[in-house]
């Protein structure tokens, strides 16, 4: 197994992912525009970066960061937005890889510290997290809101 950032010629297999975990989530599974996606991550100034796991051609999945300031005093943090690996790859250690590489990655931008959130239904998720022992935090309320 590979994990690199994606690159602009992931945008359609990114597209197809999207369509995965919306679906994961209970929503519709219609991939998202490829072109949405360019500009979201590869245009002057792009929102977000994606760390892609790959056997060979086969992606396995994906981890979506930014990196959020202030997060402690004038430090950065490691946001990570979305870890999702295909059923097909799950309990195969890609999930662990990924997240090895996203803290390779706050270590090497400096950040104190990595957040995230994950549905308190989704006991798989929690699980998983457990045994990489990290535990939830109290003390945050999150908000949602439409523009």
């Amino acid at each position: 197994m590979q994990i690199s950032p994606a690159t602009e010629a992931d945008a359609e297999c990114l597209s197809i992912l999207l369509g995965e975990i919306e679906k994961y989530y209970g929503g519709e599974p219609v991939p998202v525009d490829p072109e949405q996606i360019r500009h979201a991550l590869f245009s002057d100034r792009p929102v977000a970066t994606v760390l892609v796991a790959r056997d060979g051609d086969t992606v396995l999945g994906l981890a979506s960061y930014s990196f959020l300031w202030p997060a402690a005093g004038a430090d950065t943090s490691l946001y990570l937005k979305e870890l999702y690996v295909r059923p097909d790859a799950r309990h195969g250690g890609v999930g662990r890889a990924l997240m090895s590489e996203v803290r390779n990655v706050a270590a090497a931008s400096g950040c104190s510290r990595i957040e995230w959130t994950a549905d308190a239904d989704n006991p798989s998720a929690l699980a998983f997290y457990e045994a990489l022992g990290v535990e939830p935090k109290d003390g945050k309320v999150f908000y949602r809101t439409t523009r």
